[in-house]
């Protein structure tokens, strides 16, 4: 007999979960439209279906057959999940200066400087809380767990993520654990991928369209015994599927543009977890005893 066809998810986290499950057995078009959803959730429901077909690069009907695949009558249905929380940001796959032009086209040119600042502010704000609300606390815990019981930390990040990986490189350098920040300077960090050793852990940092570079010394990584960290955006990239902790971070765009706050936050709490649970001892420079500013701050 057939298995009866599963009903359609009840809610976006719960389709989001089904995705997950289901995507390394999607055909190729239908793992493009799953990434979509997945980035474009907050802002699905304002777009029609010619528009997810383009953005995706399928024909409608692909679409279509992504809804049925998981049990909605079509795309109308499925859209309806994606009512709430609706949010007009531009689209931040687009290239800095048609960004521009978009705000300035917009009338958001007309905005004075402090009122700019403004709402950048405020959008951080926004990823920053929608981070508090969303973070994975078991993820979390075990992304600590898995910093304490290494001998060395290594840690990749590269273009819009590469401020948060040297974040941690310095962080890290606070514990006695031995840390490697890997860059693609020189084309160098293949040859720092032989110093990895089983045991070991990877932080990887990357968001859509993900850099290459940071894909390829995590996959190394994996495959040289380690265990890897992934701080990235979809549990459908390509670092999540390696991980063994996975952290999801969706940064807000203001104006197209997106911010590195919450990154930054998160990164900032895993090294202070991780400080906690090895009870580090704080050691003031002499700098510091001499009344001097603390050589974390």
């Amino acid at each position: 007999m057939t298995a009866a066809p599963m009903p359609p998810p009840t809610d976006v986290a719960a389709f989001l979960h089904r995705i997950t499950a289901e995507y390394e057995n999607l055909s190729r078009q239908l793992k493009l439209i799953a990434r979509h959803v997945e980035a474009h959730r907050d802002h699905l429901g304002l777009e029609g279906i010619q528009d997810v077909a383009a953005q995706c690069g399928v024909q409608p009907s692909a679409v279509v057959r992504f809804a049925k695949h998981f049990g909605f009558s079509g795309f109308t249905e499925m859209q309806k999940l994606f009512r709430q929380g609706l949010s007009a940001q531009i689209a931040p796959s687009r290239n800095y200066s048609r960004r521009l032009r978009d705000v300035i086209e917009s009338g958001s040119g007309s905005l004075s400087e402090a009122e700019i600042a403004h709402e950048f502010l405020r959008g951080s704000i926004a990823g920053m809380q929608e981070l508090q609300q969303a973070l994975d606390e078991e993820a979390f815990s075990r992304a600590v767990d898995l910093m304490v019981q290494a001998d060395a930390i290594w840690i990749a990040g590269s273009r819009r993520s590469f401020p948060a990986a040297v974040y941690l490189d310095y962080a890290l350098q606070h514990t006695d654990k031995r840390i490697g920040l890997v860059t693609a300077l020189g084309s160098m960090h293949e040859g720092q991928m032989r110093s990895v050793r089983p045991g070991d852990v990877m932080i990887a940092i990357s968001y859509a369209p993900y850099a290459e570079e940071t894909v390829q010394v995590a996959q190394q990584a994996v495959e040289r015994g380690a265990r890897l960290i992934a701080i990235t955006d979809s549990r459908m990239s390509p670092l999540a599927r390696e991980a063994t902790a996975t952290l999801l971070v969706q940064d807000s765009a203001t104006f197209g543009f997106r911010s590195l706050t919450a990154t930054m936050g998160l990164a900032q709490s895993l090294f202070v977890a991780l400080a906690f649970r090895l009870e580090l001892s704080y050691r003031p420079t002499t700098l510091a005893a001499r009344g001097g500013t603390d050589p974390l701050a």
